[in-house]
Protein backbone atom coordinates (compact mmCIF):
# COMPACT_ATOMS: atom_id res chain seq x y z
CA UNK A 1 0.00 0.00 0.00
CA UNK A 2 1.13 3.54 -0.74
CA UNK A 3 -0.24 7.01 -1.15
CA UNK A 4 0.14 9.50 -3.97
CA UNK A 5 -0.55 13.22 -4.32
CA UNK A 6 -3.50 13.68 -6.68
CA UNK A 7 -3.28 15.88 -9.77
CA UNK A 8 -6.11 16.38 -12.28
CA UNK A 9 -3.72 17.35 -15.08
CA UNK A 10 -4.81 15.58 -18.27
CA UNK A 11 -8.11 14.33 -16.85
CA UNK A 12 -9.76 14.88 -20.25
CA UNK A 13 -8.01 11.74 -21.52
CA UNK A 14 -9.25 9.56 -18.62
CA UNK A 15 -12.56 8.66 -20.27
CA UNK A 16 -14.51 10.72 -17.74
CA UNK A 17 -17.48 13.03 -18.28
CA UNK A 18 -16.21 15.66 -15.81
CA UNK A 19 -13.16 16.58 -13.80
CA UNK A 20 -12.74 14.39 -10.68
CA UNK A 21 -14.03 16.13 -7.56
CA UNK A 22 -10.72 15.77 -5.77
CA UNK A 23 -8.55 18.72 -4.79
CA UNK A 24 -5.09 18.93 -6.30
CA UNK A 25 -2.36 17.71 -3.89
CA UNK A 26 -4.92 15.67 -1.96
CA UNK A 27 -3.33 12.35 -0.85
CA UNK A 28 -4.92 9.20 -2.25
CA UNK A 29 -4.24 5.75 -0.79
CA UNK A 30 -3.81 2.91 -3.28
CA UNK A 31 -3.44 -0.83 -2.69
CA UNK A 32 -0.53 -2.56 -4.39
CA UNK A 33 -2.86 -4.26 -6.89
CA UNK A 34 -4.36 -0.86 -7.82
CA UNK A 35 -7.91 -2.03 -7.01
CA UNK A 36 -10.43 -0.16 -4.87
CA UNK A 37 -12.96 -2.96 -4.39
CA UNK A 38 -13.04 -6.75 -4.14
CA UNK A 39 -16.24 -6.97 -6.15
CA UNK A 40 -19.41 -5.02 -6.94
CA UNK A 41 -20.59 -3.32 -3.74
CA UNK A 42 -17.52 -4.41 -1.76
CA UNK A 43 -15.30 -1.33 -1.39
CA UNK A 44 -11.94 -1.79 0.27
CA UNK A 45 -10.92 0.22 3.35
CA UNK A 46 -8.85 2.54 1.15
CA UNK A 47 -12.09 3.85 -0.36
CA UNK A 48 -13.33 4.99 3.05
CA UNK A 49 -9.96 6.40 4.07
CA UNK A 50 -9.76 8.40 0.85
CA UNK A 51 -13.22 9.79 1.46
CA UNK A 52 -12.17 10.85 4.98
CA UNK A 53 -9.10 12.58 3.56
CA UNK A 54 -11.17 14.40 0.93
CA UNK A 55 -13.45 15.76 3.66
CA UNK A 56 -10.62 17.10 5.80
CA UNK A 57 -10.71 20.59 4.21
CA UNK A 58 -14.37 20.80 5.26
CA UNK A 59 -13.49 19.85 8.84
CA UNK A 60 -11.02 22.61 9.64
CA UNK A 61 -7.88 21.17 8.00
CA UNK A 62 -6.98 23.27 4.90
CA UNK A 63 -3.23 22.51 4.99
CA UNK A 64 -1.69 20.11 2.47
CA UNK A 65 0.83 19.08 5.12
CA UNK A 66 -2.01 18.06 7.46
CA UNK A 67 -3.58 15.91 4.72
CA UNK A 68 -0.23 14.25 4.03
CA UNK A 69 0.45 13.57 7.71
CA UNK A 70 -2.94 11.91 8.13
CA UNK A 71 -2.55 9.90 4.91
CA UNK A 72 0.86 8.68 6.05
CA UNK A 73 -0.54 7.74 9.46
CA UNK A 74 -3.40 5.68 8.01
CA UNK A 75 -1.12 4.13 5.39
CA UNK A 76 1.33 2.88 8.05
CA UNK A 77 -1.48 1.59 10.27
CA UNK A 78 -3.21 -0.24 7.43
CA UNK A 79 0.02 -1.83 6.21
CA UNK A 80 0.67 -3.11 9.73
CA UNK A 81 -2.88 -4.45 10.07
CA UNK A 82 -2.60 -6.20 6.72
CA UNK A 83 0.59 -7.90 7.88
CA UNK A 84 -1.30 -9.14 10.94
CA UNK A 85 -4.30 -10.30 8.91
CA UNK A 86 -6.56 -7.73 10.59
CA UNK A 87 -9.22 -5.65 8.83
CA UNK A 88 -9.30 -1.87 9.38
CA UNK A 89 -12.84 -2.18 10.76
CA UNK A 90 -12.42 -5.46 12.64
CA UNK A 91 -13.92 -6.25 16.04
CA UNK A 92 -12.82 -4.10 18.96
CA UNK A 93 -10.92 -6.87 20.75
CA UNK A 94 -8.99 -7.68 17.60
CA UNK A 95 -8.18 -4.03 16.91
CA UNK A 96 -7.01 -3.46 20.47
CA UNK A 97 -4.76 -6.51 20.32
CA UNK A 98 -3.29 -5.23 17.06
CA UNK A 99 -2.81 -1.76 18.55
CA UNK A 100 -0.93 -3.27 21.48
CA UNK A 101 1.42 -5.05 19.09
CA UNK A 102 1.75 -1.86 17.07
CA UNK A 103 2.88 -0.04 20.22
CA UNK A 104 5.61 -2.60 20.79
CA UNK A 105 6.62 -2.37 17.11
CA UNK A 106 6.85 1.43 17.18
CA UNK A 107 8.14 2.08 20.68
CA UNK A 108 10.39 -0.90 21.43
CA UNK A 109 11.03 -2.49 18.04
CA UNK A 110 13.95 -2.27 15.65
CA UNK A 111 15.61 1.11 15.33
CA UNK A 112 14.42 1.77 11.78
CA UNK A 113 10.79 1.21 12.84
CA UNK A 114 10.93 2.99 16.17
CA UNK A 115 9.16 6.29 16.93
CA UNK A 116 9.67 8.73 19.75
CA UNK A 117 6.80 9.45 22.14
CA UNK A 118 5.77 12.64 20.37
CA UNK A 119 5.38 10.92 16.99
CA UNK A 120 3.44 8.06 18.58
CA UNK A 121 1.03 10.46 20.28
CA UNK A 122 0.46 12.41 17.07
CA UNK A 123 -0.38 9.21 15.20
CA UNK A 124 -2.74 8.08 17.95
CA UNK A 125 -4.54 11.41 17.71
CA UNK A 126 -4.98 11.04 13.95
CA UNK A 127 -6.20 7.46 14.22
CA UNK A 128 -8.64 8.50 16.93
CA UNK A 129 -10.13 11.19 14.68
CA UNK A 130 -10.45 8.71 11.82
CA UNK A 131 -12.21 6.01 13.85
CA UNK A 132 -14.63 8.51 15.35
CA UNK A 133 -15.48 9.71 11.85
CA UNK A 134 -15.96 6.07 10.78
CA UNK A 135 -18.33 5.55 13.72
CA UNK A 136 -20.34 8.64 12.83
CA UNK A 137 -20.60 7.43 9.22
CA UNK A 138 -21.81 3.98 10.32
CA UNK A 139 -18.76 2.20 8.88
CA UNK A 140 -17.85 0.56 12.18
CA UNK A 141 -19.05 0.22 15.73
CA UNK A 142 -15.62 -0.66 17.12
CA UNK A 143 -12.62 1.56 17.88
CA UNK A 144 -9.30 0.39 19.32
CA UNK A 145 -9.10 3.22 21.85
CA UNK A 146 -10.31 3.77 25.40
CA UNK A 147 -11.01 7.29 26.63
CA UNK A 148 -11.11 8.69 30.12
CA UNK A 149 -13.27 11.72 30.94
CA UNK A 150 -12.27 14.06 33.73
CA UNK A 151 -13.31 17.48 34.93
CA UNK A 152 -10.99 20.45 35.28
CA UNK A 153 -11.39 24.12 36.07
CA UNK A 154 -10.65 26.49 33.19
CA UNK A 155 -11.30 30.24 33.48
CA UNK A 156 -13.40 29.50 36.55
CA UNK A 157 -15.67 27.08 34.69
CA UNK A 158 -15.84 23.32 35.24
CA UNK A 159 -15.24 21.61 31.89
CA UNK A 160 -14.87 18.05 30.75
CA UNK A 161 -11.48 16.96 29.43
CA UNK A 162 -11.05 13.76 27.45
CA UNK A 163 -7.83 11.74 27.35
CA UNK A 164 -6.97 8.95 24.93
CA UNK A 165 -5.32 6.28 27.07
CA UNK A 166 -3.29 5.04 24.09
CA UNK A 167 -1.29 8.25 24.22
CA UNK A 168 1.84 8.16 26.34
CA UNK A 169 2.41 10.57 29.16
CA UNK A 170 5.34 12.85 28.42
CA UNK A 171 7.43 15.18 30.59
CA UNK A 172 5.94 18.58 31.21
CA UNK A 173 6.49 20.61 28.03
CA UNK A 174 8.55 23.34 29.71
CA UNK A 175 11.40 20.88 30.31
CA UNK A 176 12.38 21.16 26.64
CA UNK A 177 13.13 24.75 25.74
CA UNK A 178 12.02 25.55 22.20
CA UNK A 179 13.24 29.13 21.86
CA UNK A 180 16.47 31.13 21.81
CA UNK A 181 17.34 33.43 24.68
CA UNK A 182 18.24 36.93 23.55
CA UNK A 183 21.99 36.36 23.70
CA UNK A 184 21.67 33.18 21.63
CA UNK A 185 19.35 34.97 19.18
CA UNK A 186 21.89 37.76 18.70
CA UNK A 187 24.69 35.21 18.29
CA UNK A 188 22.66 33.42 15.63
CA UNK A 189 21.99 36.58 13.61
CA UNK A 190 25.67 37.55 13.81
CA UNK A 191 26.81 34.10 12.69
CA UNK A 192 24.44 34.13 9.72
CA UNK A 193 26.25 37.24 8.52
CA UNK A 194 29.70 35.73 9.12
CA UNK A 195 30.36 37.70 12.29
CA UNK A 196 31.61 36.59 15.68
CA UNK A 197 29.79 36.98 19.02
CA UNK A 198 31.15 40.52 19.31
CA UNK A 199 29.67 41.56 15.99
CA UNK A 200 33.08 41.78 14.34
CA UNK A 201 34.06 39.76 11.22
CA UNK A 202 35.04 36.19 12.02
CA UNK A 203 38.58 36.04 10.63
CA UNK A 204 38.75 32.28 11.16
CA UNK A 205 35.90 31.67 8.77
CA UNK A 206 35.63 32.45 5.09
CA UNK A 207 33.10 35.04 4.04
CA UNK A 208 29.53 33.77 4.36
CA UNK A 209 27.71 33.84 1.02
CA UNK A 210 24.55 35.91 1.15
CA UNK A 211 25.26 36.83 4.76
CA UNK A 212 23.23 40.05 4.59
CA UNK A 213 20.25 38.12 3.23
CA UNK A 214 20.44 35.43 5.89
CA UNK A 215 20.88 37.76 8.86
CA UNK A 216 18.26 40.29 7.75
CA UNK A 217 15.62 37.61 7.17
CA UNK A 218 16.38 35.87 10.49
CA UNK A 219 16.21 39.22 12.27
CA UNK A 220 12.88 39.96 10.60
CA UNK A 221 11.47 36.64 11.82
CA UNK A 222 12.82 37.10 15.35
CA UNK A 223 11.03 40.44 15.46
CA UNK A 224 7.77 39.55 13.69
CA UNK A 225 7.20 35.83 14.37
CA UNK A 226 6.58 34.94 10.72
CA UNK A 227 6.17 31.28 9.81
CA UNK A 228 8.50 29.73 7.24
CA UNK A 229 5.90 29.86 4.47
CA UNK A 230 5.21 33.50 5.24
CA UNK A 231 8.74 34.89 5.09
CA UNK A 232 9.91 32.57 2.31
CA UNK A 233 7.22 33.86 -0.07
CA UNK A 234 7.19 37.48 1.05
CA UNK A 235 7.67 40.04 -1.75
CA UNK A 236 9.65 43.27 -1.53
CA UNK A 237 6.44 45.23 -2.11
CA UNK A 238 4.91 43.86 1.10
CA UNK A 239 7.77 44.81 3.41
CA UNK A 240 6.52 47.75 5.50
CA UNK A 241 8.07 51.12 4.63
CA UNK A 242 10.75 52.31 7.01
CA UNK A 243 9.59 55.18 9.26
CA UNK A 244 11.40 58.47 8.63
CA UNK A 245 13.13 58.26 12.00
CA UNK A 246 13.83 55.48 14.55
CA UNK A 247 10.86 54.62 16.73
CA UNK A 248 10.58 52.75 20.01
CA UNK A 249 7.28 51.16 19.09
CA UNK A 250 7.26 48.32 16.54
CA UNK A 251 5.97 48.97 13.03
CA UNK A 252 2.73 47.27 11.99
CA UNK A 253 3.28 44.46 9.47
CA UNK A 254 0.16 43.23 7.59
CA UNK A 255 0.46 39.75 6.07
CA UNK A 256 -1.23 38.38 2.98
CA UNK A 257 -3.83 35.83 4.01
CA UNK A 258 -2.93 33.55 1.08
CA UNK A 259 0.42 32.71 2.74
CA UNK A 260 -0.67 32.60 6.37
CA UNK A 261 -1.65 29.40 8.12
CA UNK A 262 -5.35 28.75 7.57
CA UNK A 263 -5.42 31.68 5.11
CA UNK A 264 -6.66 34.13 7.72
CA UNK A 265 -5.89 37.84 7.81
CA UNK A 266 -3.23 38.78 10.31
CA UNK A 267 -1.17 41.81 11.25
CA UNK A 268 2.01 41.37 13.24
CA UNK A 269 4.77 43.90 13.91
CA UNK A 270 8.50 44.39 13.33
CA UNK A 271 10.98 46.50 15.26
CA UNK A 272 12.66 49.46 13.61
CA UNK A 273 16.21 48.04 13.75
CA UNK A 274 15.20 44.75 12.12
CA UNK A 275 13.13 46.54 9.49
CA UNK A 276 16.03 48.90 8.73
CA UNK A 277 18.36 45.90 8.23
CA UNK A 278 15.86 44.36 5.82
CA UNK A 279 15.58 47.57 3.79
CA UNK A 280 19.36 47.83 3.65
CA UNK A 281 19.57 44.26 2.31
CA UNK A 282 16.88 44.96 -0.31
CA UNK A 283 18.55 48.16 -1.50
CA UNK A 284 22.14 46.86 -1.59
CA UNK A 285 22.90 43.12 -1.49
CA UNK A 286 19.63 41.96 -2.98
CA UNK A 287 19.85 44.52 -5.76
CA UNK A 288 23.34 43.23 -6.57
CA UNK A 289 22.09 39.63 -6.76
CA UNK A 290 19.20 40.56 -9.05
CA UNK A 291 21.15 42.90 -11.33
CA UNK A 292 21.63 41.54 -14.81
CA UNK A 293 19.74 38.33 -14.11
CA UNK A 294 16.51 37.46 -15.91
CA UNK A 295 14.25 35.22 -13.87
CA UNK A 296 12.04 32.71 -15.60
CA UNK A 297 10.17 30.24 -13.37
CA UNK A 298 10.58 26.53 -14.24
CA UNK A 299 7.88 25.21 -16.54
CA UNK A 300 6.68 22.79 -13.84
CA UNK A 301 5.48 25.79 -11.81
CA UNK A 302 3.31 27.04 -14.66
CA UNK A 303 3.48 30.10 -16.91
CA UNK A 304 5.07 33.29 -15.53
CA UNK A 305 2.92 35.90 -13.84
CA UNK A 306 4.15 39.23 -15.21
CA UNK A 307 4.03 42.00 -12.60
CA UNK A 308 3.18 45.52 -13.73
CA UNK A 309 2.61 48.72 -11.75
CA UNK A 310 3.31 47.11 -8.35
CA UNK A 311 2.55 48.97 -5.15
CA UNK A 312 1.82 48.24 -1.49
CA UNK A 313 -1.67 46.87 -2.18
CA UNK A 314 -1.11 44.79 -5.33
CA UNK A 315 -0.22 44.92 -9.00
CA UNK A 316 -1.34 43.94 -12.46
CA UNK A 317 -0.61 40.25 -13.04
CA UNK A 318 -0.72 39.39 -16.73
CA UNK A 319 -2.81 42.50 -17.23
CA UNK A 320 -5.32 41.92 -14.40
CA UNK A 321 -5.18 43.99 -11.23
CA UNK A 322 -5.10 41.82 -8.09
CA UNK A 323 -4.15 42.15 -4.44
CA UNK A 324 -1.02 40.54 -2.98
CA UNK A 325 -3.34 38.99 -0.40
CA UNK A 326 -4.73 36.58 -3.00
CA UNK A 327 -1.40 35.16 -4.24
CA UNK A 328 -0.55 31.76 -2.85
CA UNK A 329 3.05 30.52 -2.44
CA UNK A 330 3.16 28.58 -5.73
CA UNK A 331 1.89 31.64 -7.59
CA UNK A 332 4.46 33.90 -5.94
CA UNK A 333 7.27 31.71 -7.26
CA UNK A 334 5.98 32.45 -10.78
CA UNK A 335 6.12 36.23 -10.43
CA UNK A 336 8.37 38.24 -12.76
CA UNK A 337 8.86 42.00 -12.26
CA UNK A 338 9.01 44.58 -15.08
CA UNK A 339 12.82 44.32 -14.79
CA UNK A 340 12.62 40.56 -15.38
CA UNK A 341 13.40 39.63 -11.78
CA UNK A 342 11.69 37.70 -9.02
CA UNK A 343 10.03 40.05 -6.49
CA UNK A 344 10.51 37.66 -3.57
CA UNK A 345 12.60 39.16 -0.79
CA UNK A 346 15.22 36.42 -0.51
CA UNK A 347 17.27 35.75 -3.63
CA UNK A 348 20.25 33.56 -4.39
CA UNK A 349 23.40 35.09 -5.83
CA UNK A 350 22.08 34.02 -9.25
CA UNK A 351 18.88 36.03 -8.80
CA UNK A 352 16.69 32.96 -8.27
CA UNK A 353 14.26 32.85 -5.30
CA UNK A 354 15.78 31.26 -2.21
CA UNK A 355 13.64 28.79 -0.25
CA UNK A 356 15.96 26.38 1.61
CA UNK A 357 16.14 28.16 4.95
CA UNK A 358 16.24 24.95 6.98
CA UNK A 359 19.66 24.04 5.55
CA UNK A 360 21.16 27.50 6.12
CA UNK A 361 19.94 27.61 9.72
CA UNK A 362 21.11 24.07 10.43
CA UNK A 363 24.62 24.66 9.08
CA UNK A 364 24.96 27.96 10.94
CA UNK A 365 23.87 26.27 14.17
CA UNK A 366 26.56 23.61 13.70
CA UNK A 367 29.22 26.29 13.06
CA UNK A 368 28.24 28.13 16.25
CA UNK A 369 28.53 24.92 18.28
CA UNK A 370 31.91 24.17 16.76
CA UNK A 371 33.44 27.62 17.21
CA UNK A 372 31.69 29.45 20.03
CA UNK A 373 29.01 27.71 22.08
CA UNK A 374 28.72 23.90 22.36
CA UNK A 375 25.29 24.25 24.02
CA UNK A 376 23.77 26.03 21.02
CA UNK A 377 20.72 24.15 19.66
CA UNK A 378 19.98 23.24 16.06
CA UNK A 379 17.75 26.07 14.89
CA UNK A 380 14.82 25.37 12.59
CA UNK A 381 12.94 28.35 11.13
CA UNK A 382 9.98 27.80 13.45
CA UNK A 383 12.21 28.13 16.54
CA UNK A 384 12.64 31.79 15.62
CA UNK A 385 8.86 32.21 15.83
CA UNK A 386 8.92 30.64 19.29
CA UNK A 387 11.71 33.05 20.25
CA UNK A 388 9.70 36.06 19.09
CA UNK A 389 6.75 34.90 21.20
CA UNK A 390 8.87 34.61 24.34
CA UNK A 391 10.75 37.88 23.82
CA UNK A 392 7.52 39.75 23.12
CA UNK A 393 5.75 38.30 26.13
CA UNK A 394 8.66 39.27 28.36
CA UNK A 395 8.46 42.81 27.05
CA UNK A 396 4.70 43.02 27.46
CA UNK A 397 4.63 41.54 30.95
CA UNK A 398 7.45 43.76 32.20
CA UNK A 399 5.62 46.80 30.88
CA UNK A 400 8.27 47.75 28.34
CA UNK A 401 5.88 48.28 25.45
CA UNK A 402 3.21 49.88 27.63
CA UNK A 403 5.72 52.46 28.87
CA UNK A 404 6.81 53.07 25.29
CA UNK A 405 3.17 53.47 24.26
CA UNK A 406 2.55 55.99 27.04
CA UNK A 407 5.60 57.97 25.96
CA UNK A 408 4.51 57.97 22.33
CA UNK A 409 0.98 59.02 23.30
CA UNK A 410 2.46 62.22 24.68
CA UNK A 411 4.50 62.87 21.53
CA UNK A 412 1.85 61.77 19.04
CA UNK A 413 4.20 59.56 17.01
CA UNK A 414 1.92 56.53 16.55
CA UNK A 415 -1.37 57.02 18.35
CA UNK A 416 -2.98 53.86 16.98
CA UNK A 417 -0.20 51.57 18.17
CA UNK A 418 0.01 53.36 21.51
CA UNK A 419 -3.72 52.96 22.12
CA UNK A 420 -3.59 49.27 21.18
CA UNK A 421 -0.75 48.57 23.62
CA UNK A 422 -2.38 50.54 26.42
CA UNK A 423 -5.84 48.98 26.10
CA UNK A 424 -5.07 45.28 25.56
CA UNK A 425 -3.80 42.54 27.83
CA UNK A 426 -0.37 41.09 26.94
CA UNK A 427 -1.77 37.68 25.98
CA UNK A 428 -4.38 39.26 23.69
CA UNK A 429 -1.67 41.26 21.93
CA UNK A 430 0.52 38.19 21.50
CA UNK A 431 -2.47 36.16 20.28
CA UNK A 432 -3.04 38.68 17.49
CA UNK A 433 0.63 38.84 16.54
CA UNK A 434 0.95 35.05 16.30
CA UNK A 435 -2.36 34.61 14.52
CA UNK A 436 -3.96 32.19 17.00
CA UNK A 437 -7.73 31.76 17.00
CA UNK A 438 -8.03 31.83 20.78
CA UNK A 439 -6.04 33.37 23.62
CA UNK A 440 -6.23 29.93 25.25
CA UNK A 441 -4.06 28.62 22.43
CA UNK A 442 -1.52 31.36 23.09
CA UNK A 443 -1.44 30.61 26.82
CA UNK A 444 -0.97 26.91 26.19
CA UNK A 445 1.65 27.65 23.54
CA UNK A 446 3.68 29.82 25.90
CA UNK A 447 3.32 27.22 28.63
CA UNK A 448 4.86 24.63 26.32
CA UNK A 449 7.80 26.92 25.64
CA UNK A 450 8.96 27.80 29.14
CA UNK A 451 6.35 27.58 31.87
CA UNK A 452 8.74 27.79 34.83
CA UNK A 453 10.17 31.19 34.00
CA UNK A 454 7.20 33.24 32.87
CA UNK A 455 3.87 31.47 32.93
CA UNK A 456 3.76 28.90 35.71
CA UNK A 457 0.45 29.98 37.19
CA UNK A 458 -1.27 30.33 33.83
CA UNK A 459 -0.22 26.82 32.91
CA UNK A 460 -1.73 25.37 36.07
CA UNK A 461 -4.98 27.31 35.76
CA UNK A 462 -5.50 27.28 32.01
CA UNK A 463 -3.40 24.80 30.05
CA UNK A 464 -4.64 21.70 31.87
CA UNK A 465 -8.23 22.61 31.11
CA UNK A 466 -7.79 24.01 27.63
CA UNK A 467 -10.31 23.00 25.00
CA UNK A 468 -9.34 20.47 22.34
CA UNK A 469 -9.28 23.06 19.54
CA UNK A 470 -6.69 25.10 21.41
CA UNK A 471 -4.62 22.01 22.15
CA UNK A 472 -4.67 21.07 18.47
CA UNK A 473 -3.56 24.56 17.44
CA UNK A 474 -0.63 24.43 19.85
CA UNK A 475 0.34 20.95 18.66
CA UNK A 476 0.39 22.30 15.10
CA UNK A 477 2.78 25.07 16.16
CA UNK A 478 5.31 22.52 17.38
CA UNK A 479 4.60 20.16 14.49
CA UNK A 480 5.62 22.99 12.15
CA UNK A 481 9.20 22.55 13.31
CA UNK A 482 9.31 19.37 11.22
CA UNK A 483 7.97 21.27 8.20
CA UNK A 484 10.96 23.54 8.31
Amino acid sequence: MRWISFSATGWESWDLTRRPLIRDQMPVLIDDDLLFEDGPGSPRPTVHVNRWLREMPLNGAPSVRTWENNAGCLCEWMKYLKGCGVHLFDEREVLRAALSMYAQYRLAGELENRWDHTTWNLHMGMLSHFYRWAQDEGLTTAVPFTYRIGKRMAHGVLVEVERNLAKLRTPRPHTTIKHLERDFADLFVYALEGLGPDGEPDTRYRRVREGARNSSVAGLVLSSGLRSKEFTHLTIYEVPPLPPRPTTLPVLFPLARAITKGEKDRTTWVHYERLAAMHQYIELDRAASAEGFKWRPPSKLGPPLLVEEPDWEGAHFNGVRRSWKKLRPAERLRLVTPEGQSPLVALQSTGEPFVDWATVFRRTSARIRERYEPRFPTVAPHRLRHSMAMHTLEGLMTGYYQRAAALVTETGDDAAMALYLLKHEPMLILRDLLGHWSVTSTELYIARLDVTRIFRDAYKDTAVGADLAAAAEVAAEFDDEDDD
